[in-house]
C-alpha cells in the first residue's frame, strides 16, 4: 500500500543566499562596514533555502572580506535566578541553581531566546565571542577580535562592551524583521545619559583562575520600555534610518554613532 502525502507543496517566495545578498545591498549594506544585526528568521517569510545559514552567508557576502559582522549572543539564563520573571522559579531553587549551573563557556554555552540566526552564527568557524557571561556578542571579519575583546562584566553595555567598540569603529545597526525594542545599541546611550541609573543585584557562573565560581555583582537595571518611541523619533528627526524589504521582512538600517548620540539627548529629555 502506498501512503498519500496530504501535506500541500510549499509555495510563495523562494528566498536564496543570492536574493538575500541583493536585498541587503539594495538596502545599503556595503563592503567594509561594521554591522550589528538583530534578527528574526521567521520574518523573512517564504521558503528560505538554507535557513539561518543563508542569511549569515548573504550578510557576509554583502560586507566582503574587509567587513565585520556582529550579533548578540546573550545568555540571560546565566544570571541571578531571583531576578527571573519569564518564567520565575521557586525561591527554594535559587541557591541550588547558583551552586550547580555550569560556568559560561564562549564555545559551548548556547544563546538564550536570541533566535536561530545568532545561535547558528556563533558556531561558524572564524567567529569569536566575548567573555561576558550574560550579554556576550559574537563577531566575524576584520575587526572581530577588536569588537569582542575585554568585554567587562559590568556594566553589560558600558564603555568596555562590544557595542562601544562598534561606536568607535563608526559601525551600523541592522534590525532585520525586529523593532527598536531589540536594538541593544540604545543601552549604550542609556548608560551614557545623565539620568537615574537604578541598580539590580546580579550574578553569573564563571571560571575564575580555573575554578567554577558564582560571581555576584551589581549592574544597571537596563530598561528598553521606550526604545520604540525613541527609534521612531530618531527616524523622523534625523532622516538617517533606511527602511526596506529583505524578502518579506521589514528591515531598518542606521549608523550607530548618530543613533547613540541622538539617544543620549533624547533620554535626558524624556527620562526623569
Amino acid at each position: 500500500m502506498t501512503l498519500q502525502n496530504t501535506v500541500p507543496p510549499l509555495s510563495g517566495m523562494l528566498v536564496t543566499t543570492g536574493s538575500l545578498t541583493a536585498d541587503f545591498v539594495r538596502l545599503g549594506i556595503r563592503p567594509g562596514m561594521v554591522l550589528v544585526v538583530h534578527s528574526s528568521l521567521k520574518s523573512l517569510g517564504g521558503f528560505v533555502v538554507g535557513g539561518a545559514v543563508a542569511v549569515i552567508l548573504a550578510l557576509e557576502e554583502a560586507l566582503g572580506a574587509e567587513g565585520t559582522l556582529v550579533m548578540p549572543t546573550h545568555t540571560a539564563d546565566q544570571s541571578e535566578p531571583a531576578n527571573w520573571m519569564n518564567p520565575p522559579v521557586p525561591e527554594a531553587w535559587w541557591q541550588p541553581i547558583r551552586d550547580t549551573m555550569p560556568a559560561y563557556d564562549p564555545d559551548l554555552t548556547p544563546t538564550y531566546k536570541m533566535g536561530v540566526i545568532p545561535e547558528t552564527f556563533r558556531k561558524q568557524a572564524g567567529v569569536v565571542r566575548s567573555a561576558n557571561p550574560d550579554a556576550s556578542f559574537a563577531a566575524w571579519g576584520r575587526h572581530a577580535q577588536t569588537v569582542t575583546a575585554n568585554h567587562a562584566l559590568r556594566p553589560l553595555f558600558g564603555e568596555q562592551s562590544p557595542l562601544a567598540r562598534v561606536y568607535e569603529l563608526e559601525g551600523w545597526v541592522l534590525l532585520l524583521g525586529v523593532g527598536h525594542d531589540r536594538n541593544t545599541s540604545l543601552h549604550v546611550a542609556e548608560g551614557r545619559a545623565r539620568i537615574p541609573h537604578p541598580l539590580v543585584h546580579g550574578g553569573s557562573p564563571m571560571m575564575v583562575n580555573g575554578v567554577r565560581q558564582w560571581v555576584e555583582f551589581d549592574d544597571v537595571d537596563w530598561n528598553d520600555d521606550d526604545f520604540e518611541a525613541l527609534g521612531a523619533d530618531f527616524a523622523r528627526d534625523t532622516g538617517l534610518q533606511r527602511e526596506g524589504k529583505i524578502a518579506h521582512a521589514t528591515a531598518l538600517l542606521m549608523p550607530q554613532r548618530p543613533l547613540i548620540d541622538y539617544a543620549v539627548t533624547w533620554m535626558e529629555k524624556h527620562r526623569c
